[in-house]
């Protein structure tokens, strides 16, 4: 059920003085790039940015390894950083390039996704969990079985993000697993889990703000920075943080092996580590960012936010997202495709 949608964001501006020229094309998730931190770079360095949506990391590595693509930078997940490096799709970087790169935080620099930040710089980070509508229904909503055994009144309103390491890993976690099992029992039950559960969904799609917002779905997998933004349109949305076990993500900017304009790529990598402007990303998508000093910047309604700050009580619950080993991955992948048919 994967979509793609293609939105571009380009502008051409009369810009005074210019540091450089041409043209920029990214290819990212889709409504997660500030239109206005795109301004702001295309005014400071006279270039016309577009900017092509994707719906998961499969849609994207699928899309850049069959070549032809005419993308300069792509943003994909820690998991798919390695997969990426290791079929020669991404440019390994210089930090001495940029000037910025001393802001990245500690806690994001030396990842085990990318050792040093060799091919790539933070964008956003965040978690996956369960939004709810808590109009309809009104009981614990840290609960991983509201989408994988769900009671009656979310039955049929359910939408699940089609991001397979995140549904799997949550499954798995469900079941009594540990990230990237390869358990075979382990995995039969994560099968028969989600085989089952689809039954009781609605969609598995990419776009759903909107329709939380407005009440077209009551519950399903998704991502916190997504979540808050629905419950700012309607108050009665909630995200549930599973007991059972949920990811701590992070995505990536990163400059590909075959960009065209790589300088003025070099340009938006280190433009977006300026604690102002990785501040504006939040403030749009309504995800932590990994920059220090962005701080300062950062929206007030998100310094205190359910979505961003993490209730105590499941706080031990969280796991890091992790690159699995090829062979386990390909045995999610059958599951997974299983999923979607």
């Amino acid at each position: 059920m994967k979509k793609t949608f293609t939105a571009v964001v380009a502008a051409t501006f009369v810009a005074a003085p210019a540091f450089a020229e041409g043209t920029l094309n990214i290819y990212n998730w889709g409504n997660y790039t500030s239109p206005e931190m795109i301004e702001k770079f295309e005014k400071e360095y006279d270039i016309d940015v577009t900017i092509t949506d994707y719906d998961s990391n499969d849609t994207a590595l699928a899309k850049i390894k069959a070549g032809g693509h005419g993308y300069d930078i792509v943003v994909p997940s820690g998991t798919y950083i390695p997969i990426f490096v290791g079929e020669g799709l991404l440019m390994e970087l210089d930090p001495a390039e940029f000037k910025n790169f001393g802001n990245i935080d500690a806690r994001w620099m030396d990842v085990a996704f990318d050792p040093g930040r060799k091919y790539s710089v933070p964008w956003q980070w965040g978690t996956v969990g369960v939004t709810v509508n808590t109009s309809v229904y009104g009981g614990d909503i840290n609960d991983a079985a509201l989408v994988f055994d769900p009671p009656e009144e979310l039955k049929g309103k359910i939408n699940v993000v089609p991001e397979m390491n995140d549904v799997m890993g949550m499954a798995i976690h469900y079941v009594g697993g540990k990230t990237c099992t390869g358990d075979k029992d382990v995995l039969k039950k994560v099968r028969d889990v989600l085989v089952n559960a689809k039954k009781n969904w609605l969609s598995m799609d990419y776009g759903n703000i909107e329709k939380y917002a407005k009440g077209d779905l009551a519950a399903g997998v998704n991502w916190n920075g997504a979540s808050m933004r629905a419950r700012l349109q309607n108050k009665d949305i909630a995200f549930g943080y599973p007991k059972t076990g949920y990811p701590v993500w992070m995505d990536n900017a990163a400059i590909l092996a075959d960009a065209q304009n790589v300088e003025n790529a070099k340009l938006f990598l280190d433009f977006i580590m300026v604690p102002e402007n990785a501040a504006m990303l939040s403030k749009f998508a309504r995800y932590a960012n990994g920059i220090s000093g962005s701080e300062e910047f950062m929206p007030e309604d998100m310094k205190s936010a359910p979505e961003i700050v993490v209730p105590a009580e499941v706080k031990d619950a969280a796991y890091i997202a992790e690159t699995c080993p090829p062979e386990v991955s390909k045995i999610y992948t059958q599951i997974w495709t299983e999923l979607q048919k």
